[in-house]
């Protein structure tokens, strides 16, 4: 930490953080054990008497992403300690951490990472005007002049900014706006997977921490969604002490911050996230300490409710019969004149973005699995099925091929019922159907997966192989069907209560808060633990509106809005023993059918691991600059040394170094230009493209020989696209196209390439069948014959999955990165102010 962030944050100013924390963590603390006992009680009746709601016809995968990473690629970081933008090599595990290496190759060779991120509470920004903006507004009267320069200046004109509005911010560019737009899928992807941090397999813990996160609140008078719900628990609770602690410091140490306006700012962010730091570790004491205690108490307050179940439900329903007699007249008006008016117009609000999102997965869905089984009957039956199988088993974590799913929430507005029911963002309902359209689409494909796998041993040719997967897809299909009209009508009622219930309990608690304590003494002791008036009173209130948005939504799916099934419609033991298939071991296609080479060195198998995106380069992104093994950085070294005068060009530091190398790659430097590296793959210049060159990732058998890339699209190989028109125009960024005369049939795709772009390629696919609709049982796909695959270079997916050093989910921010070949867990909390490689991990 800086002598500047240090003179604001001495050792009295240090005291009264950690004491306000404790005081917000003592009162959080008494709320998490009062609702620790209820969500005890209520997990104890749910089990004995159980009452859940339609059995799901789609099977669920309970490890989805075992030894794959999402993604990997370079770009450029801004390292605030020297003030200098540095290449990195980014991998995104399968916890959705961010990991970035000094390059590929300290990746490779299993060096310590540079930086860990969990990106939970962050915000995703592709523009340095709207991050100035928030900058700006974080310290308000702090402004800089027209003409100082700015905060932050980047290198191009494709900023990816990481703004959180407490803890440190992570500053990267590309070289072009189409690895923008992926990377910014990618970041997304992670921010939205770790801002679901709260685990929802805990039927206990994670009920009565939310509960007690909204009581504290509500005690706070603050109803209403909260956008920093974000992350696990401990980052949870540490936003909730920021909230109150941050205003009471921007007060105290604003005014006294020095120099010029960009100064006092970047001093500013330094220093909340220097709180941050300070409040997450003491939080994380704490929290930890409550829940192991209620942890030892558990088995005899389980004994208790079984013991006396019948007795405390009794006493419960005795309890919320005196509070509905006193509250629900009020509530019935307040009901009436002030949310049942607008239930109809929330709901449409909600029903027609997140409706077609979830019609783009089903889309997608249909049209990677028709594109699957045309290209299996062109390009030569099971071999090529292993292969696509192992692509679309990812389908659902790929984020790029989900982004037109996901992109269907922003159009979610409510408008002027924002304002009228004290709704803060929308994020937190868009959030959350993205993350159900995600778990949708991976049903459906390993559903679909597991009843192909069924089939397989009885099918006898490439015919058969065809018929099967198509009646699978339209078995599967229907399920989604089902299943999607279930996990929305529930995404919608919970979605009316979580906007209706904080409005009503504010608009009521003048009239009923105050008279709640008298109904204390209707509970009996022994049974005090597991009753409160507060969750009684609350249970009232949302039975008097719950009647309104049930009738809503059954009103919605019986006029077949949306394609929602009435709930009377029930599928019922439509595959007896389709639940017993998902409870076997996991499908490994690759394995179970292709020959699998010896064991490999450690090195290797990292290299070679499976990834879900590949590396996207653009021909005109080519990096003209690249760390080369030579000048590899020690993970510890806060400068590079001096390089070689052979070896490569070292990464330029400054803004305008960075630009005149840019300059100076524009207008060609020869021969040379053949001898750089792009984005940490070797390029070569071929006819005026750049074709890339990956490390082979295992999925093409030996005796095959080397092919090219029939066109970059989404990581399906599409059956034999149509030549270009000579002369015809070529987009940007679609790959290394090989034209070739109009009689002849295209190069085949490459087996294993899995190569992104915003280009697909059009071909002659059966459009969707309408949900509902009859689909047709046997496939109509042509028997043409394959095309004859062209010399070439192999694009494949480059190294993975990170031995050591993954972030956890409970984890984030940075790490001094120990010596070469050292695998070291994560640090504490250091105090150095110089070197890129020293930084603070959570």
């Amino acid at each position: 930490m800086g002598d500047v962030v240090s003179t604001h944050l001495d050792e009295g100013r240090r005291q009264h953080i950690a004491e306000k924390t404790g005081k917000v963590l003592g009162e959080f603390c008494r709320c998490y054990k009062e609702q620790y006992g209820v969500a005890l009680f209520n997990s104890v009746r749910y089990e004995i008497e159980g009452n859940g709601g339609p059995q799901a016809q789609l099977l669920h995968r309970k490890v989805p992403l075992e030894d794959h990473v999402i993604y990997s690629g370079n770009l450029f970081q801004y390292i605030e300690e020297n003030k200098k933008w540095r290449n990195r090599f980014c991998v995104v595990p399968h916890n959705y951490g961010l990991v970035l290496y000094e390059n590929k190759l300290a990746y490779e060779r299993d060096l310590s990472p540079r930086v860990l991120v969990n990106s939970a509470g962050y915000k995703i920004l592709t523009s340095v005007d709207q991050y100035l903006e928030l900058v700006n507004n974080s310290l308000p009267g702090v402004t800089p002049k027209s003409g100082q320069s700015p905060i932050l200046k980047c290198p191009t004109d494709f900023p990816l900014i990481l703004w959180h509005p407490y803890a440190r911010h992570y500053y990267f560019c590309v070289m072009t706006g189409k690895e923008q737009e992926k990377w910014r899928a990618v970041f997304q992807d992670c921010v939205r997977h770790c801002n679901n941090g709260i685990s929802e397999d805990s039927k206990v813990e994670a009920p009565a921490f939310t509960d007690a996160v909204r009581m504290y609140r509500q005690s706070k008078e603050q109803y209403g969604t909260w956008d920093m719900l974000c992350g696990n628990e401990t980052q949870v609770l540490s936003n909730l002490v920021m909230e109150e602690l941050l205003p009471e410091l921007r007060t105290t140490i604003g005014p006294r911050l020095k120099g010029k306006a960009q100064e006092r700012q970047r001093t500013w962010i330094q220093i909340s996230d220097a709180v941050y730091r300070m409040v997450y570790e003491q939080t994380k004491a704490q929290y930890d300490a409550v829940t192991a205690k209620c942890e030892q108490e558990r088995p005899q307050m389980e004994s208790t409710i079984r013991t006396d179940m019948d007795q405390i439900i009794t006493s419960k329903e005795h309890l919320a019969s005196k509070i509905r007699a006193f509250v629900l007249p009020k509530a019935e008006i307040c009901v009436r004149n002030h949310v049942q008016p607008y239930i109809s117009s929330i709901l449409e609000a909600l029903m027609t973005p997140t409706s077609q999102g979830f019609a783009e997965v089903r889309e997608v869905f249909f049209k990677e699995v028709t594109d699957m089984n045309m290209n299996i009957v062109n390009e030569g039956g099971l071999e090529k099925l292993v292969e696509y199988m192992e692509r679309l088993s990812h389908l659902a974590f790929h984020p790029v091929k989900m982004q037109s799913c996901y992109e269907k929430m922003d159009q979610l507005k409510l408008e002027g019922l924002q304002q009228r029911f004290d709704v803060s963002s929308t994020s937190v309902f868009k959030q959350r159907a993205q993350i159900h359209m995600r778990q949708q689409m991976d049903d459906a494909v390993y559903t679909f997966e597991t009843l192909l796998h069924q089939e397989l041993g009885k099918l006898q040719g490439k015919d058969d192989l065809c018929k099967s997967i198509q009646r699978i897809l339209e078995r599967v299909l229907k399920k989604y069907d089902y299943d999607s009209s279930t996990v929305r009508k529930k995404f919608f009622r919970e979605a009316l209560l979580q906007i209706t219930i904080p409005f009503l309990l504010k608009k009521l608690a003048p009239t009923c808060k105050g008279e709640l304590a008298k109904f204390q003494e209707l509970i009996f002791e022994d049974f005090a633990s597991y009753i409160l008036v507060e969750n009684t009173y609350e249970e009232v209130v949302l039975q008097s509106v719950m009647k309104d948005i049930m009738q809503a939504v059954k009103e919605a799916a019986v006029q077949r809005k949306h394609n929602l099934y009435r709930d009377s419609m029930v599928m019922h033991n439509s595959d007896p023993n389709l639940h017993l298939l998902g409870e076997g071991i996991p499908i490994d296609w690759g394995e179970e059918y292709s020959g699998q080479p010896e064991a490999e060195p450690d090195t290797d198998k990292r290299r070679r691991a499976k990834q879900v995106v590949s590396v996207i380069q653009d021909d005109e992104g080519v990096l003209p600059y690249e760390v080369g093994a030579e000048a590899l950085l020690q993970p510890g070294s806060p400068e590079p040394r001096e390089p070689d005068p052979g070896a490569p060009p070292s990464s330029p530091d400054g803004v305008g170094e960075i630009r005149e190398a840019l300059a100076k790659e524009s207008l060609g430097d020869g021969v040379e230009a053949e001898e750089r590296l792009m984005n940490g793959t070797d390029a070569t210049r071929k006819s005026g493209a750049t074709e890339e060159v990956a490390a082979a990732a295992g999925s093409v058998p030996g005796d095959v020989p080397p092919q090219s890339p029939a066109s970059e699209g989404d990581g399906v190989h599409r059956a034999t696209p149509a030549s270009p028109t000579p002369g015809a125009e070529v987009p940007s960024g679609a790959g290394v196209q090989h034209a070739a005369p109009a009689s002849s049939m295209p190069a085949s795709p490459v087996p294993g390439a899995d190569v992104l772009s915003e280009s697909r390629v059009q071909h002659a696919a059966p459009a969707s069948p309408k949900p509902r609709a009859d689909v047709p049982s046997e496939a109509k796909v042509p028997h043409d014959t394959p095309a004859s695959p062209a010399p070439g270079a192999e694009t494949s997916s480059p190294s993975a999955g990170t031995a050591c050093h993954q972030p956890s989910d409970k984890e984030t921010g940075e790490e001094v990165a120990p010596p070469v070949g050292e695998c070291s867990p994560p640090q504490p909390m250091s105090t150095t102010e110089s070197g890129e490689g020293v930084q603070t991990e959570f």
